[in-house]
């Protein structure tokens, strides 16, 4: 039996592992090798590794982990958790291999969805982004677009207004947008498009133009587009495990659910991408929960 098994390879299962290996524990990571960053070229805000890419960041967290023979990886998808007793879990895969482990860290990230726009897939990652604080810098000064169909779409108009301030907002057939708030971006120079998009038009992944149903076109050489998020399994659920409003995993500061034995840490349990940094940081918290935890039920076994 293991102490631990993490779900995910991402910033936050990693520095957990890092944590767990140097706390002297046996950890099994499992990661399936599909990351939501997957399309990310560079990620920013990093401290001392601003710029790198994802695949970097995993195989330089590696290099760090291997100093601690007691951490293992498998690059396998898990198809199936169950809690069968107070303090074992088992986990089994795709292929029907089982493992059972004393304690469970959930960190799977989260899945997400694009506006169906024809081509948007092309410049997801190259020139269109979710998320300004990684990507904004790049795109400063820029012609930018932001494609807003909800009803956040105002705040991100104002926050992406730091980076540019020649932008265009697209709602791509949505009224998202209030006479106040239209009035507000005319007197800032910000237009808004509010037909339906048909299509992005560019090469090799940089965008040139966006064009509309009612058959204008606007170049523009980057932008922004929210994504709609989604927690990629139902192990959460299926463990008993409480979800905030926006369906993220509820935790206390230490990574721990409401069901015993059961952590979540990442970007799955606020159900919103973060920095990389903090994602990372949420990892070494919830290692800290079950280290503390596990060292705890040694003491009290011994009474």
């Amino acid at each position: 039996m293991i102490d631990c098994a993490i779900i995910g390879g991402g910033p936050a299962g990693l520095n957990a592992a890092l944590v767990l290996g140097r706390a002297k524990r046996r950890v099994l990571v499992f990661d399936n090798g599909q990351p939501r960053n997957r399309v990310t070229r560079h990620s920013h805000g990093f401290l001392t590794r601003d710029g790198v890419s994802p695949n970097e960041l995993r195989e330089l967290a590696w290099k760090d982990i291997r100093h601690y023979p007691s951490v293992r990886f498998e690059q396998v998808k898990i198809a199936k958790v169950k809690k069968e007793a107070e303090d074992r879990f088992l986990l089994m895969t795709e292929q029907g291999e089982r493992f059972i482990s004393r304690t469970l860290l959930i960190a799977t990230g989260l899945k997400e969805s694009l506006p169906k726009i024809k081509g948007i897939e092309t410049f997801y990652g190259t020139s269109v982004f979710s998320c300004p604080y990684c990507d904004g810098w790049e795109l400063r000064d820029q012609p930018l677009m932001l494609i807003a169909e909800t009803e956040h779409a105002a705040h991100m108009v104002k926050l992406i207004y730091q980076w540019s301030n020649d932008l265009v907002v697209c709602t791509n057939g949505h009224s998202v947008l209030s006479p106040e708030d239209k009035q507000l971006f005319q007197r800032k120079g910000i237009r808004v498009k509010e037909e339906q998009i048909i299509g992005l038009e560019g090469e090799e992944g940089k965008l040139e133009n966006v064009l509309f149903s009612d058959g204008t076109e606007i170049k523009r050489t980057g932008g922004f587009v929210p994504t709609k998020l989604a927690q990629p399994t139902d192990f959460a659920e299926a463990l008993g495990c409480k979800l905030n409003e926006t369906g993220g995993i509820v935790v206390d500061g230490l990574g721990r659910t409401n069901v015993a034995g059961v952590y979540a840490a990442g970007d799955t349990s606020q159900s919103g991408p973060s920095q990389l940094i903090i994602a990372a940081g949420q990892g070494v918290c919830a290692a800290a929960g079950v280290n503390t935890d596990l060292a705890m039920e040694v003491f009290e076994e011994g009474e």
